[in-house]
């Protein structure tokens, strides 16, 4: 019999969780707070010496794409949960969106669709949008981009007439300025009778040159 042996010594574990022999042996390793699985490696016992903290001696079986491995609560085995994490979760409520960054299932009122529209609402299993409130919001923006118009207009008005007033009161007006003051009055009529409420078919009048 040789006196030499190439045979790696492997550690085994009794029922104590301690090593009954002095040895190599794999284990694997997890997270001590998600107890997800992190990496294997070989670990060396001495005879009566335990695994490190929070490492198992029995190989897991990997999980499928998007789910993750886990150490069971209990320490007892393996187990496979949804692993969302990186994908982008809308509160179906307020359309808010949110980065996932925990393992397992999203909490209830939250969605994996993206909403189309700021006017979408969650039906319960999709989003639908809401067209009367999406049609009264866009009414309403037109209206506002109208009297912003409306407002500048006038404003440009309101200047040229008065320095072509100016002119007129103090007798300076040049023939030119008073058919220009007659126009930009005119205009500023017309401005004025203007409904910006009515906002699909506005007829702005021609500014005067």
């Amino acid at each position: 019999m040789s006196n030499y042996s190439t045979d790696i010594e492997t550690a085994k574990l009794g029922e104590n969780g301690l090593s009954k022999n002095a040895g190599w042996i794999t284990v694997y390793h997890v997270h001590p707070v998600t107890r997800e699985y992190q990496s294997a490696s070989m670990e060396y016992l001495m005879l009566g010496v335990g695994l490190p903290a929070h490492s198992y001696p029995d190989e897991p079986e990997l999980p499928p794409v998007g789910q993750a491995l886990l150490r069971t609560p209990d320490g007892s085995g393996w187990e496979h949960v949804p692993d969302y994490r990186g994908k982008t979760a809308y509160n179906t409520e307020t359309r808010e969106a949110s980065l996932i960054i925990t393992i397992g299932e999203w909490m209830e009122g939250f969605t994996l669709l993206e909403p189309a529209t700021e006017f979408d609402v969650w039906d319960g299993e999709k989003w639908v949008t809401d067209t009367q409130v999406q049609q009264a919001a866009e009414l309403q923006a037109a209206q506002q981009a109208a009297q912003q118009e409306l407002t500048s207009r006038l404003t440009v008005a309101n200047a040229r007439i008065q320095t072509l007033s100016d002119a007129v009161d103090l007798d300076m007006a040049t023939e030119e300025e008073k058919a220009a003051l007659t126009e930009w009055k005119t205009y500023r009529v017309m401005l004025n009778r203007i409904d910006v409420s009515v906002t699909s078919d506005i007829g702005w009048p021609k500014v005067p040159e």
